[in-house]
């Protein structure tokens, strides 16, 4: 289905938890409050919503949280909705710190392609960051899954004072061949309002002086906004999400589900549609009808360069990112 804007919306990210084991200072700082479990959608609630989706030509699918795999059970939804007709991919996003534990089930429920959330490969700075000194595991759990065959990207996200220096050691990823890098620029949502974002038009060029020039990679790395380019024969690429210095929002073609069933249509604005009372009491008929709303509601664009337009207000693990 197309929005009014003419754009194919055909990729849904769906926040299964509010929950983490991780508390980083952007995302999840101390002292958030958790969501009631029965206020969040079951599994088969979930499938169910993505059985209708796929009727209006949702087919793809990526799981998020909070973290994910906190959640009992994650695996067996991933083949839930993989098994549903027409679905062509789910993928997660994940802190890769349970990866490892549920490696099996998850490349046997069908899922292909993860996106791992790390912002350094120092140990020191990542439990500064990320409140625990889990780095081994998560850097174990990476290189066991791109041995097993799942196609990785390191989603990074670097700030002024706190990490600014990391992104050599993580490009060590895409020159070992285990996954894509792509650095992705501070939004201002939640704590990230507070964060001093490092542009990726700065860092762009910080990697050419060291590397030499970059060159376009025009081969599809998946469904959301990076540009992707290659350093001379690296095996893996580098990817820029330009959310402040850069508009993607031409090609957007995604709606966000909420754990407890707020569809959004931008992650930008606080504006969301509840599809939880719908998937509950009502029909498939008027969950579809609340689907098309949130799809034919999409705002023309973002406005993360102006943050006093910004109107969510919530931390970003509540939204699903």
């Amino acid at each position: 289905m197309r929005d009014s804007y003419g754009r194919e919306i055909d990729y849904m990210r769906i926040s299964v938890t509010d929950r983490c084991n991780l508390r980083c200072r952007y995302c999840m700082p101390d002292g958030v409050e958790w969501i009631p479990m029965e206020e969040i959608l079951t599994f088969e609630e979930i499938a169910r919503l993505c059985r209708v989706a796929v009727k209006l030509g949702i087919t793809k699918y990526k799981i998020t949280g909070g973290e994910p795999l906190v959640r009992r059970g994650c695996p067996a939804l991933v083949r839930m909705i993989r098994e549903i007709p027409g679905v062509e991919q789910v993928t997660m996003t994940s802190n890769g710190i349970l990866l490892e534990r549920y490696l099996g089930e998850l490349l046997g429920a069908g899922l292909t392609d993860i996106n791992v959330s790390l912002d350094t490969t120092d140990r020191g700075k990542y439990q500064e960051i990320t409140g625990f000194d889990e780095l081994p595991r998560v850097l174990r759990s990476i290189r066991v899954a791109s041995e097993a065959g799942l196609r990785i990207k390191i989603n990074a996200v670097l700030q002024t004072g706190l990490n600014e220096d990391a992104w050599d050691g993580l490009l060590s990823f895409a020159r070992e061949g285990l996954a894509d890098v792509r650095f992705i620029e501070l939004m201002p949502i939640g704590r990230g309002a507070d964060g001093h974002m490092v542009s990726n038009e700065r860092l762009f060029h910080k990697i050419e002086e060291h590397y030499g020039p970059l060159t376009a990679d025009g081969v599809s790395h998946g469904n959301g906004p990076a540009v992707y380019y290659r350093i001379a024969d690296w095996p893996r690429s580098v990817g820029f999400i330009s959310a402040i210095h850069g508009k993607f929002c031409g090609q957007c073609n995604r709606l966000r589900l909420g754990s407890t069933g707020r569809l959004k249509p931008c992650l930008c604005y606080e504006d969301s549609l509840d599809v939880r009372g719908a998937l509950r009491d009502g029909s498939d008929a008027e969950v579809c009808e609340i689907l098309k709303k949130a799809i034919l509601g999409k705002p023309r664009m973002h406005c993360f360069e102006n943050t006093g337009a910004v109107t969510e207000r919530q931390e970003m693990a509540k939204i699903g990112g």
